[in-house]
Formats: structure tokens, sequence, C-alpha cells
């Protein structure tokens, strides 16, 4: 399993998913209406990795995080 988070002002509990890749994770999250916004500005981190490709393979226990744009100051 998957473990995904979503960190910041998204507000999301955290989910398990059984997927290979980050394409896979892209069709579920966009069924839920909450998530459509945060999904074209987060940037995606596998195992605290940012990353930019969604077909990267993923293995069971990693960790993906949404992290959405904030302001820091």
């Amino acid at each position: 399993m998957i473990k995904i988070e979503f960190l910041g002002p998204i507000g999301k509990d955290p989910i398990e998913v059984d997927i290979q890749n980050l394409t896979q994770l892209s069709d579920i999250l966009k069924s839920d209406k909450e998530l459509e916004h945060w999904l074209k500005s987060s940037a995606v981190a596998i195992n605290d990795t940012i990353v930019q490709q969604k077909n990267i393979e993923l293995k069971d226990g990693d960790k993906i995080s949404l992290l959405p744009p904030v302001c820091g100051g």
C-alpha cells in the first residue's frame, strides 16, 4: 500500500491506496471535488523527494505527499 499525505491547507486525512504510479493516483484523486483545485497547484513528493513525472514506479510502503503552494515571510 502507498500512503498519501495531504499537507498544509488541504486539510484531508491521510489515505492508503494500492497503486503502481502517480497517474493512477491522479485518476483516483480527481474524483474528489474537494481536491480538484489542489491537484492543479500542488507539488508532489515521493518519500520526501519532489518529482515531476507521473510514470515513476511506486513500491509498497512509499509515501506520497501533496504539497500546496504556501506564502512565507
